[in-house]
């Protein structure tokens, strides 16, 4: 009974984490910390973090700005089991898998800490492996950290006040409210040639289905791609995203800010220090 309702548990589950991982509105709307500040400055914020994260050598520095990303989620009211799950599926644990043979001398020759017939794991390969899962996770861990404490709209705003082109805005924006629709009408389609056909069905015909309808949800999401295009235009849509939510920035914007600065400029002279 569980094989027969896979394809059903899988749909319902890329639901549910689309639901979750994309809208998260719900956060961004709580009264926490992050959620109070001007978008721009946590953006300015995230890109000090994910600079450091890009050249700091130090295991210890990606420790403590993935440790500080966890703190400012507890601060913002954000649930730790929702961010710590956001952060360590996919992207950290396919860098994981990714590392592991960076860890064995066939590909970092070096010091052998631990053997197993002909196959070493050396500390060179230790390190290195470390430094690139520990950069993938704090990285992530801040841009998630940014689009959970941030409404999306505000977001895409923010981006362009940094002269982000408005072609790629929209793009990203549309995809955004696109993919969601596209999940669902899978799900709608999987229900109701289920309810018409029934669970057990002859795999040839199975297979005409399948290959039926991959073609009617092509049409359906070109069809639908252009009904929602022209919806927006009709509604004043030219290109730029539209908040009722003016932006400013105030005296507590700019300390965050400033201690923003401060702690990558500590890590960077301890590390510095600690090098030396």
């Amino acid at each position: 009974m569980a094989g027969k309702d896979f394809a059903e548990r899988s749909i319902r589950g890329a639901l549910t984490f689309f639901r979750e991982a994309i809208f998260a509105d719900e956060t961004a709307g709580l009264p926490g910390v992050l959620q109070s500040l001007d978008p721009r400055v946590k953006i300015v914020m995230v890109l000090l973090g994910l600079l450091l994260v890009l050249f700091t050598r130090s295991l210890a520095v990606l420790g403590v700005l993935y440790l500080l990303s966890v703190l400012l989620a507890a601060v913002s009211r954000i649930k730790l089991g929702s961010f710590l799950k956001r952060t360590w599926i996919f992207i950290p644990l396919f860098s994981l898998l990714i590392a592991i043979p960076a860890m064995f001398s066939f590909v970092s020759p070096g010091e052998s800490i631990l053997s197993a017939g002909a196959f070493h794991i050396t500390r060179q390969g230790v390190m290195s492996a470390g430094f690139f899962v520990g950069r993938v996770l704090a990285s992530v861990s801040l841009v998630v950290l940014l689009s959970m404490t941030t409404r999306h709209f505000d977001l895409l705003k923010a981006l362009r006040c940094f002269g982000i082109p408005h072609l790629f805005v929209m793009v990203l924006g549309m995809c955004y409210r696109y993919l969601y629709l596209f999940v669902e009408m899978v799900e709608n389609t999987h229900r109701a040639i289920k309810s018409r056909v029934g669970s057990r069905i002859h795999y040839r015909k199975g297979q005409r289905v399948v290959a039926w309808n991959i073609a009617h949800l092509w049409m359906r999401s070109y069809a639908m791609n252009e009904q929602v295009y022209h919806a927006m235009v009709s509604r004043g849509f030219r290109g730029e995203p539209v908040a009722l939510d003016r932006f400013r920035t105030r005296p507590r914007d700019w300390c965050w800010l400033l201690a923003a600065v401060a702690v990558m400029l500590l890590l960077g002279y301890v590390e510095h220090r600690t090098r030396a």
